[in-house]
């Protein structure tokens, strides 16, 4: 069973790293919407479309996904 991308974002947090994905994982942590249990990048997509108002664009969700991907050996979509 893969783990839900969330609980892989959170591993992604530092207050210390100010790139893009680890601003993007505090942000989530604090989205108290963010669908927890989802691994689908399209429900997670369309979910952060809607309220990710704290992305500065969805490249960043792209890199932070491909890493999940990349820890699982899954294919990306």
């Amino acid at each position: 069973m893969t783990e839900p991308f969330y609980r892989f974002l959170m591993t992604l947090r530092d207050p210390k790293d100010h790139s893009e994905v680890a601003n993007f994982a505090q942000n989530a942590f604090f989205d108290h919407s963010f669908p927890k249990q989802a691994e689908d990048y399209h429900e997670l997509s369309d979910y952060l479309e809607l309220n990710g108002s704290y992305l500065p664009n969805m490249d960043v969700f792209d890199k932070a996904y491909e890493l999940y991907k990349e820890k699982d050996g899954s294919p990306r979509n």
